[in-house]
């Protein structure tokens, strides 16, 4: 599957639901709205879907939320994604949660195939770790996480940088994270769906800023790794370990893009900052074959656009699109 702008798309971030059992104040606000369970592809279509990405090109599969492990029966869905590997033309099977349901169900995740998974973890404070997340419980991630690690996974943490809320720790958490063997990866604020109370011009922090503070600590050198997602990563020199930054506002990482997201309602986005999209949904069920499937990505893939239009300043603080980052998938 080969875009518009020459870009081969080998990577599909799969949302199986756009519940969370988390409100973070940057994602959602307290008091959402969620999807009718009816409108969501069932687990069979999800796996038939993803199958058939698999055989379009499709080399890495991303399961995200919403929190992806509240989805009931959800280990269904991994076992079944479980046997494209090792042969079946998946390369890699991975998941980013918040961590809430890891002891429950790390050991399975990594039964099923998955090596590496995301955490997202916004801070080690956990009265602050409340405050972001409005509903989190910061213990049960810290069990998840040593489930995790004796289950095998590579862990890798997700963490959104807020102006004022996280910036004082990060370098902390980046010793914090390493001494663990966990890679950190830092996030800016993205404009999507309203949050409440809060705007993005009040939690956005640049990295390029959060960059130049860890430098002050710490001797990072940038490193040629690309895992297939939007990260560029740099090395710490004292530590050893890697260090991720995702910006989509200062740098954006559109140039490189072999991803597509599909929501758990069967919309497939071309793009997580437009909001162009195909309804894939309709004709799976409306045909017992692939082929007016494949047919209706290839129409999709043909439409991606070059990129994002996110701003974040004075001027433009809203949402650039309506819908909220749960839905689409991370």
């Amino acid at each position: 599957m080969i875009d518009p702008f020459g870009r081969l798309v080998s990577y599909l971030r799969v949302s199986v639901t756009d519940r969370c059992d988390f409100r973070c104040v940057y994602c959602m606000s307290e008091n959402m709205t969620f999807l009718p369970k009816k409108d969501l592809l069932s687990l069979e279509e999800l796996q038939r879907l993803c199958g058939i990405f698999v055989r379009l090109g499709v080399t890495k599969l991303r399961i995200t939320g919403g929190e992806p492990l509240v989805r009931r029966d959800i280990m269904s869905l991994f076992r079944g994604l479980g046997g494209l590997l090792d042969g079946g033309g998946l390369d890699e099977l991975t998941v980013t949660t918040n961590g809430s349901m890891l002891d429950r169900h790390a050991g399975d995740l990594a039964a099923a195939g998955v090596r590496r998974i995301n955490v997202s973890l916004d801070t080690l404070d956990p009265e602050k770790f409340l405050a972001i997340t409005r509903w989190g419980r910061f213990d049960r991630v810290m069990n998840g996480l040593a489930t995790a690690d004796a289950a095998g996974l590579k862990v890798k943490i997700n963490a959104v940088a807020m102006k004022g809320v996280n910036e004082d720790e990060l370098p902390d958490m980046l010793a914090w994270c390493h001494a663990r063997g966990y890679d950190l990866t830092l996030i800016e604020v993205m404009p999507m769906g309203e949050v409440g109370d809060h705007t993005r011009l009040d939690q956005y922090l640049p990295l390029s800023q959060v960059r130049r503070q860890l430098a002050a600590r710490y001797t990072l050198e940038d490193i040629p790794l690309n895992t297939g997602g939007p990260a560029r990563y740099v090395r710490v020199a004292e530590t050893g370990g890697r260090l991720g930054f995702i910006t989509p506002l200062t740098h954006n990482f559109c140039e490189s893009c072999n991803r597509v997201r599909l929501t758990c309602t069967g919309t497939l986005y071309m793009c997580l900052g437009q909001d162009d999209a195909v309804d894939l949904r309709a004709v799976l069920r409306a045909h017992d074959d692939d082929q007016a499937v494949i047919d209706a990505i290839h129409a999709a893939i043909a439409a991606k656009p070059k990129g994002h239009d996110f701003v974040i300043d004075r001027q433009h603080h809203g949402p650039a699109v309506a819908r909220h980052m749960s839905v689409t998938g991370g």
